[in-house]
């Protein structure tokens, strides 16, 4: 009779990975076609190849080696700088070489909005630290190209060449941009911002001086930060070095010590005269800067997500190897259920991300698709944000105490899965957005009206909570109960979005998000047939 040894190893899965994370994702696949990204399949196609495999192992260093501040160098000097790991590095030349900041700029056509939002969804799944500067300098972009001096860094930016080093602009082919808008005493509320900007002799040029309680990737080229002018709040691009080659007085205080996110610095920073660009009117800012923030706000969606999905790959993964009462995980009926449940959220949470991509790419030609963008980021960015979190612990669940270890990659994106709800404004902010939006700009109810009503008849649980939703935007609503106001907004626009693309699963999620009563927690589907057809999307 023969008996397992002590150091067998029996009924644990297999090390998952590597990932095709464009080639195992069909409602990514769908969704990029659907928004007129077909002529970039073979860019996405290659780099969701190396994200899954090549990346996720170099973020592997780049968490495991956290950033550290250097404030002055061996002599005493100020240097203001952050150490990355080399594997930091890396993922973000390999990141920028293949379009995940630039592409949309670089190669302006139909669908690159759509592509370069595939990418960075692709990217999110493997290392999210680096996500932000990649989100920031594409975003930054079209905020620079509103004035003529800065125009060569605007075109830096849009560079599939990533340069690390601390030299001055002059001295780089590409360049990464941050941002910088929050302080202590205002959070949110930037009008409360106190830096201040002076101005110097040349025109467009200023002397910051103030602070910035969350700097995001402190070792940026440059960022665009929020201060006031005499003429009121203003926007200014302030660089780490200055134009005659001098540095900046950009003082880096501490490094944030943060829940998540590890791989990325977010710092602490004051300015003692910094030299700064005026981008923008005085008095303008926030609406200078609002473009950025739209796309950064975009990037939060895609990559929560891009979250869900890695975290689903992860619990199916488990549930096909794993043994227990006498089958595998994925034949139990209970667990059968949770996992298709999850599959019908990563889904939506897809669908609904490209939607608002292809909303973008449209805009400048289409004013309802513009409408459509301004409202529906501030929607998609609360409820897909929102709901990241609580999946990443359900497929921690899948894995049981396993799900709880570091070896693994679900407490790192469990870890990182709040991030996206609070960067960029958290929940509260959002749906003061979407009330200010529609009171404001009627263009924006209209353009929901039209989406939700494109998918009228193709479903019974859609239309009636299209009825109910098509009431409640005409009765509209106060603050008290704005996040009620947007989840219904949210999901009808999920919906519309998954049942107007013919989504083999748009029947299933209306019936499970859409029908009264629906249950708030994952694994609460009713019909089998449903819980068939979400499995059979992700067979291997």
């Amino acid at each position: 009779m023969t008996h397992a040894g002590a150091s067998d190893v029996l009924n644990q899965p297999p090390a998952p990975g590597p990932f095709d994370l464009w080639g195992d994702d069909p409602g990514l696949r769908e969704a990029v076609l659907r928004e007129s990204g077909a002529s970039f399949v073979a860019r996405l196609a290659g780099y969701g190849a190396l994200a899954g495999d090549t990346l996720l192992r170099l973020a592997d260093e780049a968490h495991r080696d956290r950033p550290r501040l250097q404030t002055h160098d061996a002599y005493g000097r100020r240097v203001d700088r952050v150490a990355f790991n080399p594997a930091w590095h890396e993922v973000m030349g390999t990141a920028i070489a293949h379009g995940v900041a630039g592409l949309s700029w670089a190669q302006p056509q139909p669908g690159a909005q759509v592509a370069r939002a595939a990418l960075s969804y692709l990217h999110y799944q493997a290392e999210p630290g680096s996500s932000c500067p990649l989100t920031m300098t594409h975003a930054a972009v079209p905020v620079l190209r509103q004035a003529p001096a800065l125009r060569e860094w605007a075109d830096k930016a849009c560079m599939f060449d990533y340069d690390g080093r601390d030299v001055p602009m002059a001295h780089k082919r590409g360049v990464t941009l941050g941002m910088g808008m929050t302080e202590k005493q205002g959070g949110s509320d930037v009008r409360a911002n106190t830096t201040r900007a002076m101005p110097l002799g040349a025109d467009g040029e200023y002397a910051l001086a103030g602070h910035k309680w969350f700097f995001s990737a402190p070792m940026s080229d440059a960022f665009l930060v929020l201060a006031q002018a005499p003429g009121g709040l203003s926007c200014f691009l302030l660089p780490r070095w200055c134009p005659d080659g001098t540095k900046n007085a950009l003082r880096l205080m501490r490094l944030k010590d943060k829940l998540g996110d590890w791989s990325n610095a977010s710092s602490e920073v004051e300015f003692d005269d910094a030299w700064a660009f005026r981008v923008g009117d005085e008095g303008r800012g926030v609406a200078t800067i609002l473009e950025m923030v739209m796309l950064t706000r975009l990037d939060c969606m895609l990559g929560s997500a891009g979250l869900m999905r890695m975290a689903l790959r992860q619990a199916l993964h488990h549930a096909r190897h794993r043994h227990a009462f006498g089958s595998r995980l994925l034949d139990q009926p209970l667990m059968r259920n949770l996992l298709a449940d999850l599959v019908l959220e990563s889904e939506a949470a897809t669908a609904l991300a490209l939607r608002v991509a292809g909303a973008v790419d449209r805009a400048p030609q289409d004013p309802r698709e513009a409408a459509l963008a301004r409202i529906a980021t501030a929607i998609g960015k609360y409820w897909i944000c929102k709901r990241a979190p609580v999946f990443a612990n359900e497929a921690q669940e899948c894995l049981g105490g396993l799900g709880y270890i570091e070896e693994t990659l679900l407490p790192r994106l469990a870890r990182q899965a709040p991030l996206n709800s609070i960067w960029e404004g958290c929940g509260n902010i959002q749906c003061l957005d979407v009330l200010r939006a529609l009171a404001r700009d009627p263009d924006t109810g209209a353009a929901l009206r039209s989406e939700w009503q494109a998918a009228a008849g193709l479903d019974v649980h859609f239309d009636a909570a299209l009825e109910a939703g098509l009431a409640l935007l005409d009765a509209g609503c106060d603050e008290t109960g704005a996040r009620g106001f947007v989840e219904r907004l949210a999901l009808l626009l999920q919906g519309a979005t998954l049942l107007r693309a013919n989504h083999p699963l748009a029947q299933a999620w209306c019936a499970s998000r859409l029908r009264a009563p629906h249950a708030a927690t994952f694994g609460t589907l009713r019909e089998a047939a449903h819980i068939d057809a979400a499995l059979a999307r992700c067979e291997a």
